[in-house]
């Protein structure tokens, strides 16, 4: 037997990504129906590729992360709204309140770490190809070094 696998005229790379892109979308859809509030323990890792056509962020972002941003939602997130095509929700960076608009197609990771979950997503073609980047600095009251959380609700 061979290890060269033929070509597929059928796109099931591009099938299952879309599938499991699905999961985050649905389980957003969980939390948007009941209010915004995170069952037990449960927090959510997004990562996503900010140059991606739809992501829309506040400009100070897109300056601090180029290429790629993870943000928690944890306790302090709010206004979240989740489309067939992607979510929006409130977040706060250094004490600035900022609204953030990310399509399921920029997303190229989802972790709930209470429960051990993680999902990795094949990163999609964005509209420049940017330079690669160090680790975000974290405004998580976690400690880590992944991401960046959303922090007080506005005034």
């Amino acid at each position: 037997m061979s290890d060269d696998a033929p070509d597929s005229l059928i796109p099931y790379d591009q099938i299952v990504q879309e599938a499991l892109r699905a999961v985050v979308g649905s389980v957003l859809e969980e939390i948007e129906a009941g209010g915004g509030t995170l069952p037990g323990n449960h927090h959510f890792y997004i990562t996503f590729k900010t140059g991606v056509p739809g992501v829309e962020i506040p400009d100070h972002l897109r300056e601090r992360f180029p290429d790629e941003m993870t943000i928690v939602l944890q306790n302090k997130f709010w206004d979240l709204n989740v489309t067939e095509v992607g979510f929006s929700v409130g977040l706060s960076f250094n004490k600035i309140s900022s609204h953030l608009v990310v399509p399921f197609s920029a997303i190229t990771a989802f972790v709930d770490p209470a429960v051990e979950f993680g999902l990795q997503f094949q990163a999609v073609a964005e509209a420049d190809d940017a330079e690669p980047h160090g680790d975000a600095e974290n405004d998580s009251e976690q400690g880590g070094s992944t991401g960046v959380e959303g922090g007080e609700t506005p005034d």
